[in-house]
């Protein structure tokens, strides 16, 4: 959706579009609690849970991206039921590295009425994705701040300088409401949409 606005309003951007889709499933070559993977960069994952399989294939994704040198680079995922638990099923949670942006796309959020909510990188919860056996584990250690410890999982894979937003959002209407019928919902998009014309405009 997002990535159709841009190209059909000619933004000033050259865009790349990766789909890092997976699917939580069991078969006899799946991976296992105690694994080690090695990502595209060579950061090294325990899986702590294999239900949180998304993470790392979103991990490889963002290194990839990354190759290029976007200025700014943006990720949307049904990452963790955290993010819903913490701010409910209409707001999207947003990590975002740089103050600028995320002041921007706060205001661009509430313009749209398209609500986004900026969630704290906190270094103090690097700890709980601590191994002692790999790189990091590709879950936190405790049962709380999991949206936070997945979007720092995710920043190790993010190069130093990128300006980077993930977004991590239930993308689900539980009812119907004008304009916005029940079932999938692309939370966010347009308060990226706004977002990124403002900053980059049209070609």
């Amino acid at each position: 959706g997002l990535a159709h606005m841009v190209m059909s309003s000619k933004l000033n951007v050259d865009l790349r579009v990766l789909v890092c889709a997976v699917e939580n499933s069991i078969s006899g070559d799946a991976f296992r609690p105690g694994d080690i993977l090695t990502a595209r960069n060579g950061i090294t994952s325990e899986i702590g849970n294999t239900d949180a399989e998304g993470r790392l294939v979103l991990a490889d994704a963002l290194v990839a991206a990354c190759e290029e040198s976007p200025d700014m680079l943006i990720d949307c995922a049904t990452l963790t039921g955290a993010g819903r638990v913490a701010l409910g099923t209409d707001v999207a949670a947003v990590f975002v590295n740089d103050d600028e942006v995320a002041h921007k796309l706060h205001v661009c959020s509430a313009q749209e009425s398209d609500h986004t909510w900026r969630l704290p990188l906190f270094k103090g919860y690097k700890k709980m994705l601590d191994s002692k056996f790999a790189d990091m584990s590709n879950i936190g250690n405790a049962p709380y701040g999991g949206a936070i410890t997945a979007a720092l999982y995710l920043e190790r894979f993010v190069s130093q300088g990128t300006k980077w937003i993930h977004v991590d959002f239930m993308a689900y209407n539980t009812a119907s409401r004008p304009g916005r019928p029940e079932g999938g919902e692309a939370m966010g998009m347009r308060a990226l949409f706004r977002m990124l014309k403002e900053t980059y405009g049209t070609k």
